[in-house]
């Protein structure tokens, strides 16, 4: 690994250190259990290459109950949503760089994904599809080597503590805002402005996207990034 890219780990684990509780747990929530063999998909890009410079990072984490609703029986998603490869709460949606009002996107691959860069990371997001995705699109324009990526992604997650979503959905006049601080409550290093909180067109909780700056500290969220104010009525899917 060359000395930027070094330089540029250690500050994530640094910034995952300072950012989360003493003693934080695991953040997946329910069991999972790693495949015995992946198959890589091929990937086409969705938009045109964006080289620009990167100016902060999202980790955007996706509540797999309310993705899998209706998706049980669906055979492409049928490791995160049939139950057999395990439960799932909050899984890793992507790690996303930042460029103000843009992101970058699809830059030129420059080291070959491997199987082994892969598989550790299928109880975060368990999609190998996904996980391919998110190295091609958005890892690619951040860190040469996908190994690299996939190493800060599982820093930051292991440095957040998940609250029990399961506890607040029963909560009363549930809100975007509650949401946010039961997860500042549980992430002390963590301030409500730096949590994105988004919900479907039904109300019910999709993603929540935490904002860093360049050296991976929380930072206030821009408007997009925001997601539901306040005071929006929000609902959490259990699943079961």
């Amino acid at each position: 690994m060359k000395s930027g890219a070094a330089n540029w780990l250690k500050g994530c684990a640094l910034a995952a250190l300072l950012a989360s509780p003493a003693g934080s747990a695991g953040a997946q929530s329910y069991q999972c259990r790693l495949p015995a063999s992946v198959e890589l998909p091929q990937l086409s890009p969705d938009g045109p290459v964006r080289r620009l410079p990167v100016t902060g990072y999202t980790l955007a984490l996706s509540w797999s109950p309310e993705f899998c609703r209706g998706r049980e029986n669906e055979v492409r998603h049928k490791r995160q949503c049939s139950g057999r490869a395990g439960r799932f709460g909050m899984v890793v949606h992507g790690l996303w760089p930042e460029s103000g009002r843009s992101w970058p996107q699809w830059c030129p691959i420059q080291s070959p994904l491997s199987v082994e860069a892969v598989r550790p990371n299928l109880c975060l997001s368990p999609s190998t599809s996904l996980v391919v995705n998110q190295w091609a699109k958005h890892g690619s324009c951040m860190t040469r080597r996908p190994e690299t990526y996939f190493r800060v992604t599982r820093i930051l997650w292991s440095g957040l503590r998940m609250p029990d979503f399961d506890r607040i959905s029963r909560e009363e006049g549930l809100t975007a805002g509650t949401i946010r601080t039961r997860f500042t409550d549980a992430n002390p290093g963590w301030r409500s402005e730096a949590v994105g909180v988004h919900l479907n067109r039904r109300g019910w909780l999709e993603e929540i996207q935490l904002c860093y700056d360049r050296r991976f500290m929380p930072t206030a969220c821009d408007r997009g990034r925001r997601g539901e104010s306040d005071d929006a009525p929000a609902k959490i899917w259990r699943g079961f």
